[in-house]
């Protein structure tokens, strides 16, 4: 678990432009998008050598008045298909070797989703045979399901505000349940027909509920918001075929403003705003902090925490509550770094808003 002082190997570069897309790695391929001048695009690239397979063009670039233009969604592969939302709302399912388009929808024009502040920027989730998506849709097109083989609704649910977070599944009780972190509160539906279980408001300034909920097992979850908002951990619970959640605690010990915390043994590690920290998920409490990263990202990994900061250092940090152990670190990009890395087969695939960089971990891990 060292690495040259140059940092790991890296095996190719790739020119992209704006966007926060992270990577998807599926069968040989790599997927993202991004967003020139005029136009946005899903990218297919060999994940062995970085040549591009195909591009597809999805919508018109978007441009944000602070600068973070492009995309914010990250491709998701299922077999053959692979699924994408631009910042504009347009929901794509393409063929996942030649970009061809096999079916789509526009979540703006077609059931009224709404434009969040800093664009769309969910992710759609498989369930079965099903694609859920927070599409913030008004008269009970909040959420959705759509069969994910030819684009046919399935059901809509609930009235929100849009959220800028995924959604997950959980079974509580025998219970399965879809959780969507909407723009004002955290949801739980019926994957059969959409019917909600249970709501917990969640009140965020401007309505950034970004990152997404967190399982904790075996029938917890965390959620997290930044602008001074907090976290909370919910207990549900079970019972003739009803579910509910209370709250196990409240505080402001971790915010995470944009990037997902990570849950590991016991504890959550994740950016409070511009601190990186741990804290024990049972109370809520830190356990410790460290600062100079910004508002990085991070995923677990063997034992150890690959945590790319703000500014493109990428790091590796010892998995344990007892202290910030940092192990190695090395500058891998430059400029604004919002995506979080995605790792497979010994390769880690990081990007920022003007190429994407695979680097080899299995010589220096």
């Amino acid at each position: 678990k060292t690495w040259p002082a140059e940092g790991p190997k890296v095996l190719w570069r790739v020119p992209l432009a704006s966007g926060f897309s992270a990577i998807a790695v599926a069968n040989g391929k790599a997927y993202t998008m991004f967003s020139d001048d005029v136009d946005e695009h899903v990218l297919c690239v060999d994940a062995n050598t970085g040549k591009e397979i195909w591009r597809f063009k999805s919508d018109r670039n978007y441009v944000e008045r602070q600068g973070g233009d492009g995309p914010r969604g990250t491709p998701q592969v299922d077999g053959k298909l692979v699924y994408t939302i631009g910042a504009y709302g347009k929901l794509f399912a393409l063929n996942a070797d030649n970009g061809k388009k096999v079916w789509e929808h526009d979540l703006q024009k077609e059931y009224e989703g709404k434009m969040p502040i800093w664009g769309i920027s969910t992710t759609p989730m498989i369930e079965g045979d099903m694609l859920l998506v927070d599409v913030g849709g008004k008269n009970g097109f909040a959420l959705m399901a759509f069969d994910k083989n030819n684009g046919k609704v399935l059901w809509n649910s609930h009235t929100d505000q849009p959220g800028y977070s995924a959604p997950i599944a959980a079974t509580v009780g025998g219970v399965r349940q879809i959780l969507f972190f909407t723009g004002g509160n955290l949801v739980a539906v019926s994957p059969k027909e959409g019917k909600v279980l249970w709501t917990q408001p969640w009140q965020t300034q401007f309505f950034v509920n970004a990152a997404t909920p967190i399982l904790i097992p075996d029938n917890k979850v965390f959620i997290s918001s930044g602008y001074d908002q907090g976290a909370g951990l919910f207990e549900m619970q079970a019972a003739n075929g009803r579910v509910t959640a209370q709250p196990v605690w409240l505080n402001k010990n971790m915010r995470n403003h944009m990037a997902t915390s990570v849950y590991h043994e016991g504890h959550l590690y994740g950016f409070d705003e511009a601190n990186f920290k741990c804290i024990d998920v049972a109370t809520g409490e830190d356990k410790w902090k460290t600062r100079g990263l910004g508002k990085g990202t991070l995923m677990y990994a063997d034992g150890h925490f690959l945590v790319l900061s703000e500014r493109g250092k990428l790091l590796l940090v010892e998995a344990t509550p007892t202290a910030y152990v940092e192990k190695t670190s090395a500058q891998v990009l430059r400029g604004k770094c919002w995506t979080m890395p995605s790792l497979a087969n010994g390769k880690l695939y990081l990007r920022n808003e003007k190429e994407m960089v695979c680097l080899d971990l299995k010589g220096g891990i």
